[in-house]
């Protein structure tokens, strides 16, 4: 490189007449300028920054303070308006850059995970937890294993610093001119290499090994938490802060448990080398007669200088890796999101949109990777100088110590060739073994960088772990809508003035949870002045109570968006109960058990089809293995549900396999879900409009039968016509937090819709005469007719 380099030169100066060292020293002149102004950039810019910033501030602190009164300016901050629920999930907040001024201002909880990514108090907690997890005792697989990396290690060690004596004496029998002496010492270097080679390869399968073992207690704790108390539901419906939880449970999970069993060999191979390697060469240093201390002394001041150094001009890794993984996570969202609505994007051509969306979140990674090169490329470039060239010119001086300066008088020094033999003995050995007590330092700095990266991974899996924890005790953090007010029409037909401050108790602005839930003794569903909130405390019904025994079947209706399947929602324990008393009756069993009937069952609009067999969709949640249905019971509830032919068209019958959420149609799915309601006959069914794709003959059939086997009904409909004479009790809402109560007169059901055909049949013969007239109008203005 250098010879091209002055050829270039060369041609430079001849061709212009320029004299070589003159042109020489511009380039260098030029080019160390714009190595000072690359560095000093970032420091001049960040102070700009900090400096406008600064000044903005002061000018809108006093612009308030001019223009504002305080007492209203207190009320306004205690009475939040609208706290916006699409808000940026915390995924955004981690990885947040101080000083940054794309960064959005984060919340408390956003700052606090930013925090968190540095090397400081809460991340020594977090990790703390997270060891235990993962090494849960003494007598563990992974105390074993840990075992066996740390002898490796040490093995390893002694080995080095055997290579490296053996390295010197076979240098000394070269300068003695030793031939049968150098043979030997061969030998003895081919017979240390294969113990050698097997423990290297054996570190790195003990780390491979420790690895795994940690991702695996992490994983199982994690699913095990993530898959208890409807804690998947409840972090991505009733709290915002993990936005969604799969980056951190896959990626994140699988990089903390890497980054902890490499970070263990990394400090305590360095370490151990080290120690061994500044013993060994102090007592290589007593046996030529020099000071042991200076040498050591001077390398520890070095090496401290430059880490103080490193770590001055070090980016912030930590944080850098957080806003990585949580990019990484929107960008494998958003290719979720267009798998899971394939459909309705073909349906709607929004190709091109989701191409927009894929492309931002894509570039918006690119623009973050790009800015930690351009951090890494001056970073390595300075840690390279320090640990390179500057450590190897003070490894050069020490060892040069005991050689240039000894202690002993120059007299009593040998000069005979035993006497050079020895010197250079020792330098080789030397050399050897301040290159691997270099090679050990330097890995004891780039751990730095690896536990920053380390500190990043624990913020985002231990934040995960603690919203797990706070939402299986019903602790939620959600964006919330107040200060609405609604005139609502109660059963009674009183009007009040209803808002979410007086019926919702906030304290620190989140929502308490003040209902009580308790087991009905006579089996029936009870809810006791209950309020109707959406996660987002948006009030729909401020208070509702009514009382369903077993055989009550109810019907309910009213307008999109009232509460109907939001009542589903609070009896099944998906929603918390913020006001009054949800009474309902105990589990009596599990799905996995034989014999025993769940006392609720939801089927929605659109059924879930698990992966797995045909025999699978109709047991879930149970497993099809476990249960001693026989196949003719089986194909007996498909024919109440008119799907036998499904059955008998595939290969395998009910252990066909098939992507049956793509492969039914929607009618088909829904009387499979319907099958699957007969196959587990519990004692309450929460139906949410779960025929509406179904004829209303066969839709008739399914509620008798239903009915016939014990099922007391909850059905969310709008054909109120069709299926009123399956029901007891009708529940109407009105849409505007209002409701009604009572029985179903199916007479009166008959009469309504009755009118409203009259009415729509009144309403026909004006639209045809309004039609009529603009067909006249159209014609005698346009050539064109209308057919």
């Amino acid at each position: 490189m250098s010879s091209v380099f002055s050829k270039l030169i060369d041609k430079t100066s001849a061709r212009y007449g320029i004299p070589q060292e003159k042109l020489t020293k511009g380039v260098v002149g030029a080019l160390t300028t714009l190595y000072l102004l690359r560095l000093g950039y970032p420091y001049l810019n960040q102070v700009a920054a900090r400096a406008k910033k600064k000044a903005s501030s002061l000018c809108s602190g006093n612009g308030n303070r001019d223009n504002s009164d305080p007492r209203q300016s207190t009320n306004n901050n205690n009475n939040n308006n609208v706290k916006d629920d699409t808000s940026k999930p915390n995924d955004d907040k981690n990885g947040a850059i101080p000083g940054d001024e794309s960064t959005p201002p984060s919340s408390s909880t956003g700052n606090k995970a930013t925090g968190g990514n540095g090397l400081d108090r809460e991340f020594l907690n977090r990790l703390m937890t997270l060891l235990k997890i993962m090494i849960p005792g003494w007598r563990t697989k992974e105390t074993g294993l840990l075992t066996c990396v740390t002898l490796a290690l040490l093995a390893r060690t002694f080995l080095s610093v055997y290579v490296a004596t053996l390295e010197g004496s076979i240098v000394k029998k070269i300068v003695l001119r030793d031939g049968w002496g150098f043979l030997w010492m061969l030998v003895r270097w081919f017979g240390i290499a294969l113990p050698a080679t097997f423990v290297n390869s054996a570190i790195r399968y003990f780390e491979g090994r420790l690895a795994l073992s940690f991702r695996g207690r992490l994983v199982k704790h994690a699913y095990k938490m993530y898959l208890s108390q409807q804690t998947y539901y409840r972090v991505s419906a009733l709290d915002s802060r993990l936005g969604g939880a799969e980056q951190r449970l896959t990626d994140d999970l699988s990089e903390l448990a890497t980054s902890v069993a490499h970070l263990y060999t990394s400090l305590t191979k360095p370490l151990l080398d080290c120690a061994l390697v500044g013993i060994a060469l102090a007592s290589f240093s007593a046996r030529m007669g020099s000071r042991t201390v200076p040498g050591p002394l001077l390398a520890t001041a070095v090496i401290g200088l430059t880490g103080q150094v490193l770590r001055m001009a070090s980016p912030k890794f930590g944080q850098l890796v957080a806003e990585e993984a949580s990019r990484r996570g929107r960008l494998r969202q958003a290719h979720a999101r267009v798998s899971a609505h394939a459909e309705e994007i073909a349906f709607y051509g929004g190709q091109d949109a989701e191409l927009r969306n894929l492309n931002s979140a894509y570039d918006s990674l690119v623009v973050h990777v790009r800015r930690v090169l351009r951090l890494k490329l001056w970073y390595v470039m300075l840690e390279q100088f320090l640990m390179k060239y500057v450590w190897s010119g003070t490894g050069l001086f020490v060892i040069a110590l005991p050689v240039l300066f000894p202690v002993m008088s120059s007299s009593k020094r040998s000069n005979d060739d035993n006497g050079v033999s020895e010197r250079t003995q020792y330098l080789t050995t030397s050399k050897y073994l301040l290159s691997s007590g270099a090679d050990a330092v330097e890995r004891l700095m780039s751990s730095y960088k690896e536990a920053v990266a380390l500190a990043g991974y624990t913020s985002r899996v231990g934040e995960m772990l603690d919203v797990f924890k706070d939402t299986a005790l019903c602790k939620y953090q959600k964006g919330v809508v107040v200060g609405q007010n609604r005139t609502i029409a109660g059963n009674v037909g009183s009007e009040t003035t209803r808002s979410a401050e007086n019926i919702l108790q906030f304290k620190h602005g989140v929502p308490q949870i003040k209902g009580i839930v308790r087991e009905s003794t006579d089996g029936s569903i009870g809810l006791t002045n209950v309020p109707v909130v959406t996660p987002n405390c948006e009030v729909i019904v401020p208070s509702i109570t009514l009382r369903i025994k077993p055989g009550d079947h109810l019907l309910i209706t009213g307008p999109n968006g009232c509460g109907k399947s939001s009542l589903f929602r609070i009896i099944s324990g998906l929603w918390p109960v913020y006001g009054g008393e949800l009474t309902r009756p105990k589990e009596t069993g599990k799905f996995t058990t034989d014999g025993a009937k769940p006392t609720l069952f939801y089927i929605p609009q659109r059924p879930y089809m698990t992966v797995g067999t045909l025999r699978d969709q109709i047991t879930y949640p149970a497993d099809s293995t476990s249960r001693t249905s026989s196949d003719e019971d089986l194909l007996h509830l498909l024919d109440l549900v008119d799907l036998r032919s499904l059955a008998e068209r595939e290969a395998d019958g009910l252990d066909s396999r098939s992507d049956w959420d793509s492969t039914l149609s929607g009618g088909e799915k829904q009387r499979l879900a319907l099958a699957r309601l007969f196959f587990h006959a519990p004692r309450y069914a929460l139906l949410d409009e779960c025929t509406s794709a179904v004829s209303m003959e066969a839709e008739g059939t399914v509620y008798e039968t239903a009915k016939q086997m014990g099922i007391t009904l909850l059905t969310v409909t709008h054909r109120v016509a069709s299926l009123s004479r399956f029901h007891k009790l009708l529940l109407r809402f009105d849409g505007e937090g209002g409701w009604d109560l009572g029985p179903l007169n199916q007479t009166e059901v008959q009469a309504k819709v009755a009118n409203q055909e009259q009415d729509k049949d009144k309403e026909e013969p004006h639209h045809h005469h309004r039609l009529q007239e603009l067909h006249d109008m159209l014609a005698k203005d346009s050539p064109v007719g209308i057919s």
